[in-house]
């Protein structure tokens, strides 16, 4: 048996780095666990020539072709949209592009504004302190003054726009549409310890240069000067309940394939809106039959996503090619409930920059725009460096049928029973998505694009994973209270993306790590009476 810790957290990804760092101030003895491993920058894909290849290989957005060791499988068979997820220290910020909007107060009121849905118990003003404290640990670069957002600090200067978004931004104007410079978790100067971007443009696939601010970067180094102790390839079996119903600490298997009994007063869940369901799930007990703290029987139910519009176009003009971060612009133009569009919310528009050879040429080909043959090369100068487009980001709204379950067959590499997953896309996202498309469409005809190419939803572009462990008041309708400590456990908490009660239209990173600090400044505030 391992000596006991005072806090024990599950998951060094975005939200577990960010409670890990905040409760340290305490000088509890606080550990984190976590089934992957740290990823050196050295064997990031951008450090070779093949790094086109390796983002569809050993660092590849899905588990399932992916592979690492720290992976788990996922059964995501009965869902148009495949999950994306990344398993070790820093979890999803190894991979993602690095935008890093905030969710807006709108968002937070759903069920008031427009009738669909639920509210949250907290709002965007118990969250801006948070907000703005992620912004100034993680280091974002923005421009002060979007019209979207009430009044937030810039922390450091925005993104250059480049060809892409000037060409994109002057088609705005035309049309008269909100566009700004993006909120992006990428330095734009030296910042912290950290180098500024260099544009190399490999961001989805992990940055060699250090520029962008995944949590291994920023949170787990301060984190671990503060004592913290972080255990990697370190898998979580099952939390442990003891006769009063509390959680007594976890069973886990180590990379020697080793159980151990890990023993903890507080249990803080971090393993995203798929690994925490499946976990307390596998939890079950005498005492929690369906499952830990499911007595709602809402753990794994109403999974969100956002579903994904794509849309691009080819232009006469070199553009930027893949140079630079992915994201540079975004457009919250139809983000609001307008009922004359057909549906309820709205989404947002990422403008995005070109693609490398690779997959300029695969695009290109499977749009019939580069043959095979004599032609083959004089084709593809057509279209590498002369894209450009954007991405639409859907909100996802809320739905009990959308679930993450235990597959009755599939299991890990320790016999874990693996997630499975079934997700229906709604009418109101359909009717969403092909208004996104549409609109796309004109942005880039407005800005000279021709041959534009729409699809939607992504295929594999579960990125966001949410709400299948919802917050709330009530503990018949919800799964943890406003700050995340569980209904039925009272030692128990979740700061994940799986407490969201409604998804939003925006990456939700930021909003994600502003409740773990949130949730991280209740639990401090109230160690006297904790469990209460």
């Amino acid at each position: 048996m391992d000596d006991s810790v005072d806090v024990l957290i599950i998951g060094a990804g975005a939200s577990g780095a960010a409670v890990a760092w905040s409760l340290a101030e305490t000088r509890m003895r606080i550990l984190c666990l976590e089934q992957g491993d740290w990823v050196k920058s050295s064997e990031y894909p951008s450090n070779g020539r093949d790094w086109e290849e390796r983002q569809f290989g050993d660092f590849a957005t899905s588990p399932n072709r992916r592979r690492r060791v720290g992976d788990y499988p996922i059964n995501d068979d009965d869902s148009p949209i495949k999950i994306a997820n990344f398993n070790g220290v820093g979890g999803g910020t190894i991979l993602y592009a690095g935008h890093f909007p905030r969710m807006h107060p709108s968002d937070f009121r759903v069920r008031s504004l427009d009738g669909v849905a639920d509210d949250w118990p907290v709002d965007y003003a118990a969250l801006e302190p948070y907000f703005a404290l992620n912004d100034r640990m993680m280091g974002i670069a923005s421009l002060a003054g979007d019209p979207a957002y009430p009044p937030k600090e810039a922390v450091l200067p925005p993104l250059p726009l480049g060809k892409t978004g000037m060409r994109i931004g002057s088609a705005m104007n035309r049309l008269g549409w909100h566009w700004w410079a993006a909120d992006s978790a990428i330095s734009t100067q030296d910042y912290e310890g950290r180098a500024k971007c260099i544009n190399l443009g490999h961001c989805i696939a992990g940055c060699a240069q250090g520029a962008k601010a995944s949590t291994d970067l920023t949170y787990w180094p301060e984190a671990l000067r503060q004592r913290v102790e972080l255990r990697t390839r370190a898998r979580v079996r099952e939390i442990t309940v003891d006769d009063r119903g509390m959680a007594s600490g976890v069973i886990y298997i180590d990379a020697e394939g080793v159980e151990h009994f890990q023993r903890a007063e507080v249990v803080i869940l971090a393993s995203n809106g798929i690994g925490t369901p499946r976990l307390l799930l596998n939890s079950r007990s005498s005492a929690f039959p369906d499952g830990l703290a499911n007595s709602s029987g809402l753990v794994g139910k109403n999974l969100m996503f956002h579903p994904y519009a794509s849309v691009r176009g080819y232009f006469d003009e070199p553009l930027d090619g893949y140079r630079g971060p992915h994201i540079g612009t975004w457009s919250q133009q139809f983000y609001e409930t307008d009922r004359t569009r057909g549906f309820v919310r709205g989404y947002t528009y990422q403008f995005v920059r070109g693609q490398g050879p690779v997959a300029a040429a695969m695009l290109g080909m499977a749009a019939g725009r580069v043959p095979w043959g004599a032609d083959h090369h004089r084709a593809f100068r057509q279209v590498f460096d002369r894209s450009a487009g954007m991405v639409a980001i859907c909100e996802d709204l809320p739905e009990e049928h959308n679930t993450v379950t235990l597959d009755p067959e599939l299991k890990d590499a320790d016999g874990i029973p693996a997630p499975r997953i079934r997700y229906r896309l709604s009418e109101n996202s359909q009717r969403m998505l092909e208004h996104a498309m549409a609109r796309g469409t004109e942005i880039l005809q407005t800005a000279g694009a021709r041959d534009v190419l729409a699809e939607a939803p992504l295929p594999n572009a579960g990125w966001h994973l949410m709400g299948t462990a919802r917050m709330g008041t009530d503990p018949k309708r919800s799964v943890v209270n406003e700050w995340g400590r569980s209904h039925d456990v009272k030692n128990l908490f979740i700061v994940d993306g799986s407490i969201f009660v409604t998804s939003g239209g925006v990456n939700p990173t930021a909003t994600i790590q502003a409740l773990a600090l949130y949730a991280a400044d209740n639990i401090k505030q109230r160690l006297s009476n904790l469990f209460d």
